[in-house]
Parts: structure tokens; sequence; C-alpha cells
């Protein structure tokens, strides 16, 4: 059956995806962009301490608040959190930084920085959030995380920073080719997964929907309100601002499956709910990320106005 050939090869479904995409984002950045932290180091500190620190302590209190009534958190749905937590800032936020007015030097500068602290990063995190809520035989695989991160993530990354610096003129293209691949392949790990029963709405529950689209509010008034409290200029706080909402759910896809591998005829209820969490995670994040966009917009508007 054409699913079960998905279930088989869901680790390099995921790995190709991410791969595209880093490959595509790296095409983009050169050495230069990595210098413009030492240009505004307040900003990209703040920015830094927010990803690193207080984004992974108020998942920790989220899930402590709701992992108080048992029968409300499904623990699939902490999981999918927990690494939407551990994981760097996407490189659509890039994008969406550029939209909504704010400092895409800044924004590009977090987003590279933390993709290449994730290394250790990302272990120690997910460590710190998941541990409790796992079975006591579980160990966290962080030398397998590091390594898949490093051969699917910085290497591409790396790769495509190499080609921009040689083939200048095409790098655009290759990045926007990377880009739509990646998006195509986590299309078809979406349909991988509907026509293998692994995304059941229904399952999921109404309940978890809204506990995931309270969790990314949450990290978004802490991302929007952080900078401005810290009386940063409003194009940086835009940038860190969106680089906390936008997550890469590219790399969380491929943590899912190197720790929750699908396996042909075994159901796993609690990777289902994970990956679901992610998936949904990753949607919500576009159209919250939109709505501020907008209201971005409107206001500078308003300041510009006579």
């Amino acid at each position: 059956m054409v699913f079960d050939l998905y279930l088989e090869y869901e680790f390099w479904f995921a790995a190709t995806q991410l791969i595209l995409a880093m490959l595509g984002m790296g095409a983009t950045l050169t050495i230069k962009d990595f210098g413009e932290i030492a240009k505004e180091p307040k900003p990209f500190s703040i920015g830094m301490a927010i990803q690193v620190m207080l984004v992974p302590v108020v998942t920790f209190v989220y899930l402590q608040f709701f992992g108080m009534y048992h029968e409300t958190l499904a623990v699939g749905v902490a999981v999918g959190l927990a690494l939407c937590a551990a994981i760097p800032g996407g490189a659509v936020s890039n994008i969406f930084t550029h939209f909504a007015g704010g400092n895409i030097a800044l924004s590009i500068a977090i987003t590279a920085v933390t993709t290449i602290a994730c290394l250790m990063t990302t272990p120690i995190i997910l460590n710190f959030l998941i541990t409790e809520h796992m079975p006591a035989n579980f160990t966290m695989p962080a030398g397998k995380i590091a390594l898949d991160i490093f051969l699917c993530m910085l290497l591409p990354l790396a790769l495509g920073m190499v080609y921009l610096k040689l083939y200048p003129s095409t790098a655009a293209r290759l990045s926007t080719f990377c880009i739509r691949a990646s998006l195509f392949v986590i299309l078809l790990i979406v349909i991988g997964s509907l026509g293998a029963g692994r995304l059941d709405l229904a399952a999921f529950g109404l309940t978890n929907i809204l506990i995931v689209l309270l969790f990314i509010c949450v990290l978004t008034a802490f991302g929007w309100l952080i900078p401005r409290l810290m009386r940063l200029e409003q194009n940086d706080s835009t940038a860190i601002g969106m680089e906390v909402t936008v997550r890469s759910t590219n790399l969380g896809l491929l943590i899912k499956a190197s720790i929750f591998p699908a396996i042909v005829g075994q159901p796993d209820p609690m990777g289902d709910t994970v990956l679901f969490t992610l998936l949904l995670y990753g949607g919500l994040m576009l159209i919250i990320s939109g709505v501020l966009i907008k209201i971005n917009r409107s206001h500078e508007s308003n300041v510009l106005a006579p």
C-alpha cells in the first residue's frame, strides 16, 4: 500500500524537507549578516535571551499549569509544544519580518545564530521540558538529535552559503526552488499521514486545538511585549516578535520522526499526536503572523499619517 511506503520512509521525508529548507535559507545568507550582531548588540542579546531562555521557561510553566489536569493535556500535545519551544525561529520569520516592516538584518542574525546554537540547545531544552512526560525507561537521544541537526540543518545551511558565495547570480533562484520544494515535501507528509490514518482531527479534539492556539498566543504576547518593555525600537521589537512566534517546524518534524518513528502496522497514538501538534502549530503560526503583519502595517500608516 502506498501509505505504508510513506510510514516506512517517514524519517527521510522529514529529513528531505528540512535539508531543502536550510539549503534555501543558506543561499540567502552571507558572513556579513552575522556581522550585523556587532552593530546592534542590545536587540540581538534580548532576542537571543527570549528565544533560548524565556520561551522554554514560559513553555515549562504552561505545561505545568495544564499538567495539573491530566485529562486536559495529552502527553503527545505536551511533547509537541515542547518541541516547538526547543526549536529555533524559522526562515519564514525573516520574510514575515520584512512584510511587517521589522529589522530584517536583526531577524536574519537571530535566525542564523539560534539555528547554529540549536545543535546544543535543542537537546538540552527538550530534556528539560519533556522528561517528566515520558515513560520512566525513556532516554532522550541527545546524541542522535544533535547529529540529525548537524547533517540535515547546519550542513545544508553552510552549503547554501557557499553556493551564494560562488554563484551569486543564481542563488536566489536556488533558494526559491528549495523552499518551495520543502513546502511540497511537507504537503506529502500531511497527505501520507492522513492516508495512513495518523492525523485524526476527532481524536485530537477541540480542547487540544485550543491548547495549541492559546500556547501560540502566549508566546506571541511575550515575544511582542518584552522587547517593547525593554524600550527597543519598533522595527527591532517587530523582528524579535516574529522570531518568537514563527518556529522552525521543519526541524520539529525531523525530531518527531527521529524520536517517534512511524512503523507499519503498529499504531502510535502519542507519536501521531506529536505530529498533529507540530503541523497545527505550523498552520496557526502563519495565520497569527499574518494578523500581526496587518496590525503592524496599520500602526505604521497611522504614525506616518499627517
